[in-house]
């Protein structure tokens, strides 16, 4: 996944430089004077790509793409496409920066997402082999790791807390609701079962609904 971002930056970036680099003199009927511009449709087309790039490797609430919507209009007297391509220059490759140095949170929640997602491939598989206590730990693992990778990418401090903790944390910001609010309460105690094996408490349904529970999860969050 990172390697597609990465050639996508790179392929927008080269797209970006070379419509700055088709600007040519455009004349001002009101002044009568002359001005660079570029074309407005091309800039129009390498804009709807460059954010939907900036929203899944930053995210919606990123300042990257929220500088980038800010500033993406070409409106007053004497903007040109060409100023507005400047200003979003700018922000692109901060973006493309971050991004390169590994300091974004939304990428690192895509990154994690893939990898609990192939935990749950195993638990799956662990348990329709009857694997049940394999299976519970590895969904369970991907559960508690997801929770608090979650709970810090919202600004919780969630690092030395227990589940149950982390479970609280979350319920108290509104960052879980519904069906999966009331879902959640029953996790702890099966996680614990789990990494205390205590596998005479753990049923296989236990072990579906923890699965089922996180594929939803990483749907939603991830």
């Amino acid at each position: 996944m990172t390697t597609l971002y990465k050639q996508r930056f790179e392929e927008l970036h080269q797209q970006m430089e070379m419509l700055l680099a088709s600007k040519a003199q455009k004349n001002d009927s009101i002044s009568h004077g002359n001005y660079p511009e570029i074309d407005g449709n091309a800039l129009l087309e390498w804009k709807i790509k460059a954010k939907n790039l900036l929203v899944n490797v930053c995210g919606l609430e990123s300042a990257h793409y929220k500088s980038f919507v800010e500033n993406e209009e070409t409106r007053g007297l004497g903007s040109t496409y060409l100023a507005t391509l400047k200003k979003l220059r700018a922000i692109f490759l901060a973006a493309k920066e971050d991004f390169e140095g590994g300091h974004l949170t939304k990428l690192e929640q895509v990154i994690s997402g893939e990898i609990f997602s192939d935990f749950i491939l195993l638990a799956k598989h662990a348990l329709k082999d009857g694997y049940k206590d394999v299976a519970a730990v590895l969904a369970c693992a991907a559960l508690e790791d997801a929770l608090k990778r979650y709970a810090s990418a919202n600004g919780l401090d969630v690092n030395e807390k227990v589940m149950q903790e982390v479970v609280g944390a979350l319920k108290a910001k509104g960052l879980v609701s519904g069906a999966q609010k009331s879902l959640l309460d029953a996790m702890p105690k099966i996680r614990d079962y789990a990494m205390h094996a205590n596998w005479q408490k753990i049923s296989s349904e236990d072990v579906s609904s923890v699965i089922g529970f996180v594929e939803q999860f990483l749907l939603s969050h991830f």
